[in-house]
């Protein structure tokens, strides 16, 4: 019996509404290391791949954004779980995307990791802070609370293809919205792992969907849709985040300008915050008997 055997490819998909289909088109491109080798054939998303998952993003958001904050972190917090039960996979993957070292591309994942954890302890914490009873003139409750945007588009960075994925991924759904992400174009086989990480944990369908391609030929679809209502512009260039930003100006997005961010710092609370609205409740206030106290 001979000991040689063929190796067995990974054949990757993209993650749409909790399932893994391939493109719609058909389409694949090569993805390779920074020394040009050849490591994975991965989907080339279309426009219509785009509508998709924006139709399984907003069938997800009544469920997700009307889950307490509590249970939404418990959710990230398992995401955490198994991430570290793959952590070999993702060091191995973000060492080939980005040509590092196993020890640099393993401190890269553990920082990924902590980071999922550091955003899951949020969800029920933000609304303290951006939240709260307001001071008015007159007998009446005045209170704020954040909610949720609703679908956001996010263009994951280009060049951290992991933990760049995670910091503007996590917040996103951390605060009860749900996502529709486009994979760095250059390293793309991260994310499309990561989706496997999320199928097989407690987050819903839907609630994030990966797509894998060209930025230029699928975020023009998204920044158009009507039914997105935000977009973050971190991984598009200049040109192309100028283009994004005028369509996204048609239904009044909300936009998060691409920035120079060094993912490996810890973040404030900037990108928790970028896609919550305020709602304000006024409610009268009454006295109790002759003692004019008040509720």
């Amino acid at each position: 019996m001979s000991d040689a055997r063929l190796s067995v490819f990974k054949t990757y998909k993209l993650y749409v509404g909790g399932k893994f289909p391939r493109s719609e088109s058909g389409r694949v491109y090569e993805v390779t290391d920074p020394k040009n080798n050849w490591l994975a054939n991965a989907p080339l998303s279309s426009r219509k791949d785009a509508r998709d998952a924006v139709v399984a993003a907003r069938k997800a958001f009544g469920g997700w954004s009307g889950a307490t904050a509590y249970n939404r972190g418990q959710v990230l917090y398992r995401v955490a779980e198994m991430l570290e039960g793959r952590r070999e996979q993702f060091v191995r993957e973000v060492a080939e995307a980005e040509g590092l070292s196993k020890s640099k591309a393993a401190a890269v994942v553990d920082a990924a990791i902590d980071r999922w954890v550091w955003y899951a302890g949020w969800t029920d914490k933000i609304a303290q802070v951006v939240g709260g009873a307001n001071p008015v003139a007159g007998p009446f409750f005045n209170l704020s609370s954040p909610e949720p945007t609703g679908v956001v588009a996010v263009l994951a960075p280009h060049d951290s293809s992991f933990l760049g994925l995670v910091s503007v991924l996590a917040p996103v759904i951390a605060t009860g919205n749900t996502a529709v992400v486009i994979a760095s174009e250059k390293a793309p086989l991260p994310a499309l792992s990561l989706a496997e990480v999320l199928a097989t944990s407690d987050v819903p369908g839907g609630v994030v969907n990966i797509l894998s391609g060209r930025p230029s030929e699928i975020a023009p679809s998204l920044a158009a849709h009507q039914d997105v209502n935000a977009i973050d512009l971190a991984g598009a260039d200049e040109e192309l985040a100028k283009e994004l930003e005028i369509a996204a100006a048609d239904n009044l997005k909300r936009v998060l300008r691409p920035q120079i961010v060094d993912f490996t710092q810890t973040p404030g609370i900037e990108r928790l915050t970028a896609f919550l609205e305020t709602k304000t409740v006024w409610h009268t206030s009454g006295a109790l008997g002759a003692s004019g106290s008040s509720y």
